[in-house]
């Protein structure tokens, strides 16, 4: 394994085996701390397994993975996730509904869900209140999670994954059931965000071309866990990369740095 400190994912062979079957497969990935990356593929492919792997949420059956450095099954997990900004379905299940927006992002800071007898400076209030600005969800602090739209909630759980200031963010498919409005803004705002220097290394699950902001700067195509194609997006990202990746004959066309497929 590398010791290059600017490696933030390292996977040799990566497989994660369940009931006999291979979830992904002899995955081989690297990751830099200046890159943005799409995984993308069809259901079924792997997506949510690799991201859980990643995330320090489930280990390799075999091969190796490394992450910040850390190899898993040789580092205590609840300390590498501390280091790693995730928004997922499996978060959004753990949010009490009647917790405030604000609390939401805010508890990040303790790794916990749901507020209890933790105290929170004005710097943590003051954090939290900025990242909801800033994927435009200010104005949502005082209101329970529970009362949001599936757009809304989609903002806020990305600010509460930036709460810790991760040397790492996962994405698990942030656009999924936002209408037509609300996924260009949030492509926009995560596109303006990619676009900072300092911010962290970030891995973007979509089933769809159009969900990739303009700024990411590589792809990882995957078909029934392996690996179809990964690299430079304006390699990777090809008409016949992705026909193979989804089985089924598909034109793609790049405009202005967004991405649109249709049959071919």
């Amino acid at each position: 394994m590398s010791n290059d400190p600017d490696l933030v994912i390292s996977l040799d062979k990566a497989t994660v085996t369940r009931s006999g079957k291979d979830l992904i497969r002899d995955i081989d990935w690297r990751v830099e701390a200046d890159e943005r990356w799409v995984v993308l593929g069809p259901n079924g492919a792997g997506k949510t397994t690799l991201l859980s792997l990643v995330a320090g949420r489930l280990h390799p059956t075999r091969g190796v993975a490394q992450v910040l450095g850390e190899r898993l099954g040789r580092v205590d997990v609840f300390e590498l996730r501390a280091r790693i900004g995730l928004a997922s379905v499996a978060v959004h299940d753990r949010i009490p509904g009647d917790e405030t927006v604000l609390d939401v992002v805010v508890t990040a800071a303790w790794s916990v869900v749901g507020r209890f007898r933790e105290s929170y400076d004005s710097m943590d209030t003051g954090r939290a209140t900025a990242l909801l600005r800033q994927f435009g969800a200010g104005d949502l602090a005082q209101r329970e999670y529970g009362t949001l739209s599936e757009g809304e909630r989609k903002r806020v759980q990305i600010a509460r994954a930036l709460m810790t200031d991760p040397e790492l963010l996962l994405l698990d498919e942030p656009a999924a059931g936002l209408d037509l409005g609300g996924r260009e803004d949030l492509v926009r705002r995560l596109a303006e965000f990619a676009a900072d220097p300092d911010a962290p290394a970030m891995v973007l699950v979509t089933h769809h071309v159009e969900e990739i902001p303009p700024g990411f700067t590589h792809a990882l195509l995957l078909r029934e866990g392996g690996v179809v194609a990964a690299g430079p997006i304006q390699s990777v990202m090809t008409s016949d990369n992705l026909s193979k990746t989804f089985d089924v004959a598909l034109r793609l066309d790049r405009v202005d740095d967004r991405f649109s497929a249709r049959a071919s």
